[in-house]
């Protein structure tokens, strides 16, 4: 037997909770509910930015968000997360090689922590090292030449984030009696 985890949508919120199960979203009065996932590749001048679909299998590319402020970025980023039904926001984390946390790092948990309480939405911190890395790699190998590269990175880089949030999540298993 799976037992559902109770959660509530904002931090902090007890009332209106959702029951979570595995990949399936329950509102308290059984009414199912679709929402996705959003990752962001957060960097000093872009935010690659990363959706999930309602079923929470795959991650899609969305646009690379050009930073002006924190302000202007939170608020672009709260119509994304309306627009998408965005329940849970997942943060690359810089870490150098070795594991430790990095100057970079710490600037992007404080912009995270600063996203997290305006759109009172939970985050959540995913270990990037490499993602970029191989998100210039996946576009050479396409043929991108390196203005188109550079276009796209952050965005294939947020989607390497969240495709791999998305597959540690546990799958529900349609043959098993609950």
């Amino acid at each position: 037997m799976i037992y559902p985890k109770v959660v509530a949508l904002y931090p902090g919120e007890t009332a209106g909770c959702i029951i979570k199960n595995q990949n399936k979203l329950k509102s308290m009065d059984g009414l199912h509910v679709s929402m996705r996932v959003m990752a962001l590749d957060v960097g000093d001048k872009k935010i690659g930015i990363a959706v999930s679909d309602s079923m929470r299998l795959t991650a899609q590319g969305r646009t690379t968000l050009r930073r002006t402020d924190v302000l202007s970025d939170i608020e672009k980023l709260r119509q994304l997360v309306e627009e998408n039904e965005v329940y849970e926001i997942i943060v690359g984390r810089p870490l150098h090689m070795d594991g430790r946390e990095s100057i970079q790092s710490q600037k992007i948990a404080r912009f995270a922590e600063q996203l997290g309480k305006a759109l009172k939405t939970p985050i959540t911190y995913r270990d990037e090292r490499l993602t970029s890395f191989a998100a210039e790699q996946y576009l050479e190998e396409m043929g991108l030449n390196w203005r188109k590269r550079r276009e796209q990175v952050d965005k294939i880089a947020a989607m390497i984030i969240l495709q791999d949030y998305l597959d540690s999540l546990p799958k529900a298993n349609p043959t098993a009696n609950e």
